[in-house]
């Protein structure tokens, strides 16, 4: 029907840093995440799942974000990868490149980055860097 927008909505939370609570290291998660603290460190999903991640206003990720589905109302200091759908709303505040397959942008975001599209199915960029580097250090 016109005017209807299929999202995906992961409803349930899975994984939970809360207002008061502050991780120093990495966080690898599978369902959903939502992040009101601050995370010093990068925040992964696998690619191959239906893994969603919000940030609250309140919220801040010192490190990388790379997660299938990404709906930023808070603060990256890294690059994000959202392979499949990004939104980033009024309050969205990244310092670092945003690679998407789709994204939704809300006015007063703002991206001190580029904006990289990612058709699906392409390899990611950080693959292929990851990639290049694993060859290198192959040959010394």
């Amino acid at each position: 029907m016109f005017g209807t927008k299929k999202r995906h909505r992961h409803t349930v939370v899975d994984s939970l840093v809360g207002p008061n609570s502050k991780v120093h290291g990495d966080l690898h998660f599978q369902g959903g995440c939502h992040i009101d603290g601050a995370v010093n460190g990068n925040v992964t999903a696998d690619p191959d799942t239906e893994s969603a991640l919000s940030i609250s206003d309140i919220g801040t990720v010192d490190g990388g974000v790379t997660v299938p589905y990404v709906v930023l109302n808070g603060i990256v200091k890294g690059d994000v990868f959202a392979s499949r759908r990004v939104e980033l709303g009024p309050t969205a505040r990244v310092t670092g490149n945003v690679y998407y397959n789709l994204i939704e942008m809300a006015i007063g975001a703002e991206i001190n980055g580029n904006l990289v599209h990612q058709p699906e199915g392409q390899v990611p960029l950080l693959e292929q860097s990851n990639r290049i580097d694993e060859a290198a250090a192959a040959n010394d």
